[in-house]
């Protein structure tokens, strides 16, 4: 008699498995990658490289001789994590100061909870937070956009087109799409990040529910807040959008079949939750980029969404209400 086998999420119904789309999400984030290598050469590729390795080695260690247990690094996801920690960082950031990185990331937001399919929060934002609290200087020192610049830790820095936004600059929309701007490797080129989007949707990882909903709701507020005071919020709603990492966490961190809800109405709450937060948080003077702090606390939400927002089981009977 075979047995039953339950084991957590996530739960792919499909012809895929956990390493194929843990593999479509690395290619569909490849674009932007050639695009942060392109500006900003030598240091991004350091940063990357870092953080995948180091990530992958994490969690071989912790899986061989702490949990003791099967070997997951094959299945795509630390290597993963390593690469959307690198979009989340300064190009010019210390070696050191990634390693640190991975380390929250794969042993303190990923491998204390069991590993794969147990974190309740996403381990690339757990990181970057925890790095922005910890080393705040170096994580908010932006590199200057240099194609194929060979500066590392020697790089020239300049404020963030979102931070500046905050001051009242308009921002260049032609700039944003194509990526010269400065920033973490995952703010430039929201054109490239989309092409992504389009892939994941094309090949099924993912569905639009989460990023649309987040985008839409971004917009509406800037929207809203730009006509209730015109001359405090200047930037259009597509400029907001495509600035600071607001495309990278939409459509590639906030997705993350572990710590999002199941369902698609679940989906719709968790985005527009995100989509509010980001904008309370980004309107504040503290923090100008809101979007991870906005995705892990609607990451603690998931299990109540998950509770409440159930799909009716095959073969149950609805009453009627009189």
């Amino acid at each position: 008699m075979d047995k039953l086998i339950i084991s957590p999420a996530p739960h792919v119904h499909s012809g895929n498995s956990i390493s194929k789309n843990m593999q479509a999400v690395i290619i569909a984030l490849m674009p932007a990658y050639l695009v942060a290598l392109y500006y900003f050469g030598l240091g991004a590729l350091i940063v990357s490289l870092t953080a995948i390795i180091s990530c992958v080695l994490f969690e071989y260690l912790i899986q061989k001789y702490i949990l003791k247990g099967e070997n997951t690094i094959k299945d795509g996801s630390a290597a993963l994590t390593g690469l959307l920690l690198a979009f989340n960082l300064p190009s010019n950031i210390p070696v050191y100061i990634v390693i640190v990185g991975s380390l929250v990331a794969i042993g303190v937001a990923k491998m204390s909870f069991g590993g794969l399919g147990n974190n309740p929060f996403n381990p690339a934002l757990v990181a970057r937070v925890f790095l922005l609290i910890s080393f705040p200087v170096a994580m908010t020192s932006w590199p200057v956009p240099e194609a194929l610049s060979t500066h590392y830790l020697d790089a020239i820095t300049a404020p963030t087109t979102l931070r500046n936004m905050n001051f009242g600059v308009q921002p260049d929309t032609l700039q944003l799409l194509i990526g010269n701007i400065g920033g973490s490797m995952g703010e430039v080129s929201g054109l490239a990040l989309l092409l992504g989007f389009v892939y994941l949707l094309y090949k099924k990882v993912i569905t639009w529910h989460i990023p649309i909903s987040i985008l839409a709701t971004v917009a509406l507020f800037i929207y809203i807040l730009h006509l209730a005071a015109p001359q405090s919020y200047i930037v259009s709603p597509l400029d907001y959008l495509l600035s600071g990492g607001l495309l990278l966490g939409a459509i590639y961190m906030a997705t993350d079949y572990v710590t999002s809800p199941m369902t698609k109405k679940g989906m719709l709450i968790y985005g527009v939750g995100i989509g509010l937060l980001t904008v309370i948080i980004r309107i504040s003077p503290v923090y100008p980029e809101g979007v991870s702090f906005a995705i892990l606390i609607m990451n603690a939400f998931t299990p109540l969404i998950n509770t409440y927002i159930k799909p009716k089981r095959f073969g149950e009977v609805v009453k009627n209400k009189k």
